[in-house]
């Protein structure tokens, strides 16, 4: 079942996240707990997860920015997909990408970005199966 995220799914999340490059497990705290809810209550953010059994196995982030270009249009941002090692290759990151589409089309955004630190070609070839191009534009990170 691809859905948003609720109060319930931290630990699963927190979980699948140490699969991520260098992003050990977060401990419980009141500031993570007060970070969740700020998070799943902000109407602009959106956690897609793909829930098997109650094991969240995919997750991405959607964030919708208002934006006062493109006849005041938001546009889209998608990060931390990750999909467990244990399901990878059945449609899960794909179906919660869809799902982050969908939401992005109703929301009436004009473009979705998505970037990945990942060089693999077939990450690459993954986000551009799922609708993605690397040709339009040239992203630059500044770490702080």
């Amino acid at each position: 079942m691809i859905r948003v995220a609720n109060e319930t799914d931290l630990e699963g999340l927190l979980k699948l996240y140490t699969q991520l490059k260098t992003n050990p497990l977060s401990g419980e705290s009141d500031k993570l707990t007060e970070l969740w809810y700020e998070i799943i209550y902000d109407k602009n953010h959106y956690v897609i997860v793909a829930d098997k059994d109650g094991e969240i196995v995919s997750t991405c982030v959607l964030i919708i920015i208002p934006n006062l270009t493109h006849n005041q249009r938001s546009y889209a941002l998608i990060e931390n997909v990750i999909t467990n090692e244990n399901h990878r290759n059945k449609g899960f990151a794909s179906a919660c990408l869809n799902y982050a589409k969908e939401i992005a089309i109703k929301e009436n955004c004009y473009k979705i970005m998505l970037m990945t630190g990942s060089k693999s070609e077939n990450t690459l070839k993954f986000y551009e199966h799922a609708g993605y191009n690397r040709n339009d534009k040239t992203a630059f990170i500044q770490w702080l």
